[in-house]
Order: structure tokens, then sequence, then C-alpha cells
């Protein structure tokens, strides 16, 4: 432990494995590979191909044998996380193109892999969703380990000490944390990463305490260091008093009877204390993300994301691979239901679109329902996949970034040609599909009495809607301070669209941010939610949260938060009475 007259130190991270642990320090540096680079004949070609394949069969070999572990040790569930590590050893666009630029360059395998990987993940890390850009952390391991195996090194593994530690690193893969020495790994602590990373994830079903996105943390702190880390709250505190570990015992005895609690209440239904039922679904990207969905209490999926099917290939997903993995999702998800959102995604990251012309301004440019209309055969293809899955569950559909009656109508007129095209060739399908749109341009919310005509219901993208809003790109940080989703304008549009959606006989849901944080559930509410749309591991917290409240008093309190002027003040009122309802879900 730190001397006694070293000064406490308090970094602020975010926690996303919750509990309370004290250790020793262990900085981890990920050591990069020097990648050689020489030049080779046209007659080398055939052996570097034969290295190439080598290294990628030792590569599969050693994830299945990672996954084997991990489903051993804590079930398949999570072992499924290396699909997508599967997925990329086997991906065609990453190797046809390695092929390629190896007969173009004429340089050595594993330089030409390493670039083609490099833009790989450059284009991953550019999309407008944290999601798809936390999985250039999973690309990035598998280079490594192919890259590794090209040079013929053996793959490096975490220090291992035989006394209890506290592991800082810039960033942990999926298989770093998956291969940890559980009886020696207290908890974790890394630069990088979010609450949707993989190593997160596995952090969480390990039961091991991790905080992420502490930038600095590997040069703040040093080997042999002690520190507290709280995984609820994200602070790391160097050389704890005796005071600090004292009031932290007794919160890490109350936070475990909140964890029970919520543990206890995964199969009721999410209810308000007078009676009003708000249904609570998931968010999810991969199907392999479908067992967290049904361990979490949720009904159903209100956010089903359709990207990851048409990223990084030299051609469009078919519509028999897309029916495959919307229909697994219908399927599993049944009795509750799917909302499937067609593609949001902008034609600069489609490969295979002829046009793929850059815009000054993507994200007011040519992206989702725009793209699709503007590429109608891209935009059926998907939709009569959707159609077909849909015979196999209860499942909607939702089209992005509409701003206006004729687009929607343009995508209906599409849909209809795509159920009379099956129809004919014999294909059973869901003829009565709910159609629905997201309410994430403030054009859509002003509008929403003539939209709510013509569709079953809205889901409102609060990220985008509070970014249009506001005219603020949350990720620049001279200016994310403008991102204030309770500022007037939003709430008077969140307002606008929910009468709107009631008084056409239609429901309205949120699946952005701000249905996850339980300061804003009271107000959501309180507006007119009808249904709450989160990841995975926020729905106990938001079910707990509606089960604590009154509607008609949510009602009065969003009406009263409406009045008000200040962003900063509505923001804690909102704190300031869920904490009344619900103090234990708060950081103590």
């Amino acid at each position: 432990m730190g001397a006694p007259h070293e000064q406490e130190i308090i970094w602020q991270g975010i926690g996303v494995s919750p509990g309370i642990v004290e250790g020793d320090v262990v900085v981890h540096w990920q050591n990069e590979e020097e990648i050689p680079v020489r030049d080779i004949t046209p007659a080398e070609i055939p052996s570097e191909i034969a290295r190439f394949e080598v290294a990628l069969i030792a590569t599969r070999q050693e994830l299945l044998e990672i996954q084997q572990k991990i489903a051993g040790a804590i079930g398949a569930d999570d072992a499924s996380i290396f699909d997508a590590h599967l997925l990329v050893v086997e991906d065609r666009t990453l190797i046809d193109e390695a092929l390629r630029g190896l007969e173009r360059d004429l340089n050595n395998i594993e330089f030409v892999f390493h670039q083609v990987a490099e833009k790989y993940c450059r284009t991953l890390a550019a999309i407008d969703d944290p999601y798809l850009q936390e999985r250039v952390v999973d690309v990035e391991d598998v280079t490594r380990r192919i890259i590794r195996h090209l040079l013929g090194k053996s793959r490096e593994e975490l220090h291992k000490l035989d006394r209890p530690h506290i592991i800082v690193a810039r960033n942990l893969t999926p298989s770093d944390t998956a291969l940890i020495n559980r009886e020696l790994v207290r908890g974790f602590v890394t630069e990088q990463g979010s609450r949707t990373s993989h190593s997160a994830i596995m952090a969480r079903s390990l039961g091991i305490p991790a905080i992420v996105a502490l930038p600095g943390v590997c040069t703040k702190t040093a080997t042999g260091d002690y520190v507290l880390l709280d995984g609820y709250s994200g602070r790391l505190i160097g050389n704890p008093s005796e005071q600090t570990r004292f009031a932290y015992g007794q919160i890490e005895r109350q936070k475990v009877a909140v964890t029970h609690q919520l543990e206890a209440i995964r199969e009721t239904p999410s209810n308000t204390r007078d009676g009003r039922h708000i249904i609570l679904s998931a968010n999810i990207e991969l199907p392999s993300e479908l067992d967290a969905v049904a361990s979490s209490g949720a009904e159903g999926i209100g956010l089903f994301r359709t990207e990851f099917l048409f990223l990084n290939k030299t051609v469009p997903p078919s519509e028999d691979e897309q029916y495959e993995s919307y229909k697994l999702v219908a399927e599993r998800c049944s009795p509750h239901g799917v909302i499937i959102r067609t593609l949001d995604i902008g034609g600069d990251k489609l490969m295979h679109l002829a046009d793929q012309t850059s815009e000054d301004n993507p994200f007011l440019g040519c992206r989702a329902i725009r793209l699709c209309l503007a590429q109608p055969e891209l935009f059926k293809t998907q939709l009569r996949a959707i159609l077909r899955a849909g015979a196999h569950g209860h499942m909607r559909l939702m089209y992005p970034m509409i701003g206006q009656a004729e687009e929607l109508r343009r995508a209906n007129a599409l849909l209809e040609e795509c159920k009379q095209e099956l129809a004919g060739r014999g294909i059973p399908y869901l003829h009565d599909i709910e159609v629905g749109i997201m309410i994430e341009l403030p054009a859509a919310a002003l509008i929403a009495d003539q939209l709510a005509k013509e569709v079953k219901f809205f889901s409102v993208g609060s990220n985008d809607l509070v970014q249009y809003t506001m005219a603020v790109d949350r990720g620049n940080e001279r200016i994310a301070y403008l991102y204030q989703p309770t500022h007037p304008a939003v709430l008077r549009l969140l307002a606008m669209a929910a009468t709107a959606a009631h008084d056409n006989g239609i429901w309205i849901g949120i699946c952005g941010e701000m249905a996850s944080e339980i300061h804003l559930t009271p107000l959501l509410l309180g507006l007119g939610i009808d249904e709450f749309s989160v990841g995975t591991p926020a729905v106990p917290r938001i079910k707990k949260a509606l089960q604590s409240l009154e509607f008609q008093a949510c009602q009065e309190f969003a009406g009263r938060a409406a009045s008000m002027t200040d962003p900063q003040e509505i923001e804690t009122m909102c704190r300031d009475y869920a904490k009344q309802h619900y103090p234990d879900l708060f950081d103590l």
C-alpha cells in the first residue's frame, strides 16, 4: 500500500463492470510487432500465399481453443463473442484484398495484409456508430495474431504474477480479458473502450470490476502503485486513505444488496406503481447478442441494427444471406417482438456501390433512407429479406432518418412491390408487417401529426435528435457541452411526437441513450413514451426505475420541466426527482 504521507488522487473513467476492489497495479503494455517489408518476385507469390493460409489456419485454431476455454469456464453465451473474431479470419473481403495486393505490389504477405487490415479498421472507426467503432479492437486483435504466426512468433499473454493485482492497460482485447487469471486479477482499467466493448462484456461475465475510457492512466500510474477501483462510478483512487477504504467497504455491501434486488425482478413486468405497462426492450447489433437479451429480462428487441451485414464487402449481402440472419433473430425472440431498422449508413461506407462520392458533411448527406431510396434494388433486397423473416416471428419494420411524408410513401411503395414479388414467387412472408419510423430529425417531430397517420409506431432516436436539434457533434470536444438532452427545444419535440402518436392511436418508443439514463426515466415516462429500448446491461436498472414511479405523478413532473428554460436546471431537477424514488440505483 502507498505510504501514509502520500496524497490520495482520484481519476474518473467509465465504470463498465460493477464491484469495488483494491490492490497493486500492473501496467500492461501491448507491444506492436514491427512489420518487415521486402520485395518479392512473381515466382514467390505461391509460397507467400501458402504462408498466409497456414497463418490463417493457425489463428483460427488458436481462437477456437480460446472459445472452448471460455465456454467451459463461463458458458457458451460469452464464448460467442469470439464468433466475430472467427469471422475476421474467414472474411473473404480481407483475404481477397490481401491476395490482390500481394500480386499488385509484390511485397511480403505480412506487410500487405497489415496494410489491408489497417484500411479496414480505419473504415470501421470512421462510422458514426460506437458499436462498430468498438469492433476495431476485435479486428486488430485477430490481425495481430495472424501477423505473429506469419513472423513465427509466439502469442503474447498478460504478465503472470503470483499475487493479486489490478491490470492497467491502453486497451484489452477480448482474448486478453478471457485468458486472465480470475484468482489473481482483481480488476482492470483501460485508457480506451466503452460500455459495449467486448472486453467490458467479458469483464461483466467474469465478474471482474472494470473501468474504461480513462485517458493517460498508463502513465499516471506505475506497476506497484496501490489503488482502489470503483467499477460502479468509474473512479480510480490512488493511495486511498483509511477513511476512503472504510467508506467504500460500506458502499460495496449496499451495492451487492441492490444487485440482488435487480436479479429478483428480472422476470417481472415493467409496470409503474399505478399499473401502466411500459414495454422494455433491448437494442442489438449482432445475432450473437440474443442470449444477453433473454438473460436481461427484456421484452424482445426494440432496435435491431442491420449495418453489420453490409460493411466492408465488395458485393452486397444477398437476400438469402440477410433472410437467414433476420430469421434467426425473429425465431429466437419469439413470442416477443423485434423491430428491425433498415440500412442506416452512408454510401461512402459501402464498397460495392459504383458511386462512392465523398461528401463534405456526410451527416447531412445521402445516408439512411435517402441512400436506400437512391439505390432501390439494394433497398428492395433488404425489404424482401425482412418480409420473409417476418413469417417466422413477430417482426416490425422501421425506416431511419425520415424527414418528410414523401420519403415514407416512396419507401412503402417499394415495400408493396416487394410483397407482390414474393407472392409471385410463392415465397411465404409477413403480409401485414407493421411499419414505423425513427423520429431523429426535428423535421419529423414537427410534422409528426402528419406522419402518424401513415405508420403504426414511432421510435425516437434521441442521439441524432439532440445532435440535429442543437447542431452539435457530440464527438467534438470543443462543443460537446452543447449536447443537451434536457434542452427545452428537445423536450418540446419529444412532447410533440408523443402527442401526435397518441392522438392518432399509435405508440411511441425511444431507443437512444436518453432511454438508458435512469435520471431521465421519470421525464420520458411523463412525456408519454410507451416503450424504452436500451442496451442489455441497462435493462434491469430501467425496469427498477419504472417500477418505482407513478405515471400520473411523472406527467405532472414533465409538465413542470417543460415550463423551465435552463437545460442544466432541468437536468438537476430530473436527477433529484429520480433519486427520491430510487436512490439505491445511484452512486452512493
